[in-house]
């Protein structure tokens, strides 16, 4: 694997002489850590603010860059308070509870539209079929969780009768992966992870994804399909939040991996569940209920900003810092 293709994980000194409290860290400050914050350029000025906001010291304990972001480890407590100053200057904030250790075997299973791939594959499909304002609507309404899953899957896929395959062709030939998918992936390959893909959409992407990055696994709804036209059906179980979850435990028991040592990340209502049997679920710039009960959300960062969170686990013995 191009170790440029890669999320490198080290000290930077740019990040020592922007913090000189940095240079002083010892190790047994990490007993003061609550949570990390980062950003592509995590700035003094924000902590200046930081310490207005709280009335305490906010200089960081210790500090690293994965990539291209800068990633602090930071005293004190996560409150609504410091999340709502954090998403004003645009940056990622997360306890420290439950995160995965990357120095350890370990599973991340994906959601693929709007998390892995930067569309909803059947709104795609509805636009070039003509119908797309009408199913885009069942779609949004479903990813916040007002309508049972399979039943708006269906309704949807119902509008979609007699699409010719080739829209599907041309929708999968043109998948736009979202960004740092690629480069996430491969990182946690390097490490040793499994990654899979769990999806309410379909077979014709999630193959896709599964062959173009090697992943694990990767299970979603099958598309009848006859005379080279949509039927309207869906053939087989529903993969909806339940099977997600079911999935991802599948899938670690058949790893024999403990279930501290999966991830799950997602955008959506139909999400929560699975999110809620790994270790760590991770919200990508997810709808608001999924953001409020997700144990991290990542709002700012690009998928980098997952291994911003694992990268913790790293910290700091293990590298020897």
């Amino acid at each position: 694997m191009d170790a440029a293709s890669l999320y490198s994980i080290k000290k930077h000194t740019k990040l020592y002489n922007r913090f000189p409290s940095l240079r002083s860290f010892r190790t047994s400050d990490c007993r003061q850590a609550g949570w990390l914050v980062y950003g592509t350029h995590v700035s003094a000025a924000f902590l200046n603010d930081l310490e207005f906001l709280t009335g305490e010291y906010a200089a960081p304990i210790m500090g690293w860059t994965v990539g291209p972001y800068d990633v602090l480890l930071m005293r004190g407590e996560l409150t609504p308070e410091v999340v709502a100053l954090c998403d004003a200057w645009a940056f990622d904030c997360a306890l420290l509870d439950n995160i995965p250790s990357l120095n350890e075997p370990g599973l991340a299973v994906f959601d693929m539209d709007s998390t892995a791939i930067q569309i909803e594959c059947i709104d795609e499909i509805a636009k070039l079929a003509g119908v797309g304002e009408k199913v885009s609507e069942v779609t949004e309404r479903a990813m916040r969780g007002e309508l049972d899953f399979e039943a708006s899957l269906r309704e949807r896929v119902a509008t979609l009768k007699g699409t010719d395959v080739s829209v599907l062709e041309q929708v999968r030939n043109t998948i736009p992966y979202m960004p740092g998918m690629k480069r996430l992936t491969a990182t946690m390959q390097a490490r040793g992870w499994k990654v899979a893909i769990a999806s309410g959409g379909f077979t014709w992407f999630s193959d896709k994804l599964k062959s173009d990055l090697s992943l694990a696994y990767a299970e979603s709804n099958q598309l009848v399909i006859e005379n080279g036209k949509l039927t309207g059906e869906v053939a087989g179980t529903i993969v909806d939040a339940q099977r997600k979850a079911d999935i991802l435990r599948d899938l670690a028991e058949s790893y024999d991996l403990t279930q501290a040592n999966t991830l799950a990340i997602g955008d959506g209502a139909n999400d929560l569940t699975m999110m809620s049997a790994a270790g760590l679920g991770i919200a990508y710039h997810a709808k608001p209920k999924v953001q409020e009960l997700a144990q991290v959300s990542v709002k700012h960062a690009d998928l980098g900003g997952v291994m911003c969170v694992l990268s913790a686990s790293l910290l700091p013995q293990r590298l020897g810092w």
